[in-house]
């Protein structure tokens, strides 16, 4: 069976909510297992856009912490699917930060997470590929594609870490 593709703009999701004090460390900034759990969210909402099946977080690349988010702040996460492979999908997930008096907005994250998409007895599915139009998107598909060659290597030495221990 044969799923028609997708476009990236089709996965597009946005996501914002206010930072309050139980989402803060004692220095009044957002906990960045807080950002994480978001991003995960807003990851897994995109991939469930383009792919309209269950799924699961496989693995997060390159994660950085670039700004703290004050309490009061906004925190924004913008996501969209950047690479689709047979059963796993790539999303990029920007994270920004906003004020909510003057409206500064600045990123603070930069997160790409892989997911695989499932049936309901945890089966690896197929999933619908990705139509890439304007050259942005092909360079981001591009990229994926040496992320997730990296990937691969890094879990398949980790596999192999892993069973020397065993």
């Amino acid at each position: 069976m044969s799923l028609p593709p997708k476009r990236p703009s089709d996965s597009y999701t946005e996501m914002t909510q206010v930072v309050l004090p139980n989402d803060a460390n004692p220095l009044g900034f957002i906990l960045g297992g807080t950002v994480m759990h978001l991003i995960d969210i807003a990851g897994a909402i995109a991939c469930h856009r383009h792919t309209r099946t269950l799924l699961v977080t496989a693995a997060v690349d390159g994660l950085q912490f670039l700004h703290p988010i004050k309490i009061g702040d906004l925190i924004i996460l913008q996501a969209t699917v950047t690479a689709a492979y047979a059963t796993s999908i790539e999303v990029e997930v920007k994270v920004f930060s906003e004020e909510t008096l003057t409206g500064t907005r600045k990123m603070t994250s930069l997160a790409y997470l892989t997911f695989v998409a499932i049936d309901s007895q945890f089966k690896r599915i197929g999933i619908p590929p990705l139509q890439l139009v304007t050259d942005e998107e092909k360079r981001k598909a591009w990229e994926a594609d040496a992320r997730r060659e990296a990937r691969l290597a890094a879990k398949q030495k980790f596999r192999a870490s892993a069973g020397a221990l065993a």
